[in-house]
């Protein structure tokens, strides 16, 4: 039986205004919140208090949990961070922390994520090159950008030592407009001294309104394909499975929505937003048919056991988009992090 990996948007709050995020931006919700069910914004003033997330993370242990990636908004800036973490890994369930970096730069965040035994780190750098990236991820204070991201990780690196551990990565946003990425920012991975490398390609709505500027298409197929040759041609870091670049370009060139026969999520993949709801996968397209036809679950007064307690089998789906992409390097995850990690 497998074990459960949790993708879970811990907090909605940000320091970046990066214009493509899921969270959507402040600016549009300022100017009208979004109400359906689903969907998020770094306004929200429903996330759970400490108590109620203390009080799910104690139901772990006897539950299939296996594995936490706590995300955001940017989880590493709300203070009680670091004890839901010790929760967690008490609760001897691994703990993937994704951040923008920036908070990295700070030492007692970084001494917590070591004592803690953090088992890896993915933090979010869309280019090699700083004006791109900070064109695309902003910083609100209008201050920090690329090079903190890139301190933070040095950071990191420099103070785990030869231990290693937590493992670090780079994600990067692939869009259209930076397809150089692929192998340019893996690059970078590799001098910074990172252990594994993941392009994601983006995942808008076509009414979003970068859609046209940003979405790969087709017509961008080769160029893609391209690229992955050369960075698996040769790895500078750890990549996800050989088969992922065949899944990316799909995902680029298939019809929309397409179908994935025995998918993972509901099964042994599961999305929580802030403020608790649970969803069977952090598919957009997903959670939009899911809010539609059925009750939303909670971790609120709720038993990991219980939410999550069911293995084995799995469904076709017939929603595959460029967000499925994203989630089978979560699945795989286990080859990024040292052999026998304890979960």
């Amino acid at each position: 039986m497998h074990g459960v990996s949790l993708l879970w948007a811990l907090r909605s709050p940000c320091n970046l205004g990066c214009r493509y995020c899921y969270f959507g931006t402040i600016e549009e919700h300022r100017q009208a919140m979004p109400a359906q069910a689903g969907m998020l914004s770094h306004l929200a003033r429903t996330d759970l208090e400490l108590a109620t997330i203390a009080a799910f993370v104690q139901t772990l242990p006897a539950s299939r949990v296996e594995r936490i990636f706590l995300a955001g908004g940017e989880p590493l800036i709300w203070p009680p961070i670091m004890d839901v973490v010790a929760g967690i890994k008490a609760a001897g369930v691994q703990v993937v922390l994704c951040t923008n970096g920036i908070p990295l730069n700070r030492p007692e965040v970084v001494e917590a994520i070591l004592t803690t035994g953090v088992d890896a780190v993915s933090v979010s750098l869309d280019s090699a090159d700083p004006d791109y990236n900070d064109r695309w991820r902003p910083a609100r204070n209008g201050q920090h950008g690329h090079g903190d991201v890139v301190a933070g990780i040095q950071a990191l690196i420099t103070a785990r030592g030869d231990d290693r551990t937590p493992r670090v990565g780079i994600y990067s946003v692939i869009t259209r407009q930076n397809i150089d990425a692929v192998t340019e920012t893996a690059a970078l991975a590799a001098r910074l001294g990172c252990d594994y490398f993941v392009p994601q390609p983006i995942a808008l709505e076509p009414d979003h309104a970068l859609h046209q500027q940003l979405s790969l298409t087709p017509t961008d197929a080769h160029d893609l394909d391209a690229a992955f040759a050369q960075l698996y041609a040769a790895p500078p870091v750890q990549l996800p499975a050989p088969s992922y670049p065949g899944q990316v370009v799909k995902a680029v060139t298939a019809e929309r929505p397409g179908f994935v026969r025995c998918c993972f999520g509901g099964t042994d993949l599961f999305f929580i937003e802030p403020d608790g709801s649970v969803w069977d996968c952090p598919s957009g397209l997903k959670i939009h048919a899911d809010a539609a036809g059925s009750a939303r679950r909670s971790i609120r007064g709720a038993s990991a056991t219980t939410l999550f307690g069911r293995g084995g089998g799995c469904a076709d789906c017939h929603l595959f988009s460029a967000d499925c992409v994203n989630m089978w390097p979560l699945m795989g995850f286990a080859e990024f992090l040292p052999e026998g990690s304890p979960s």
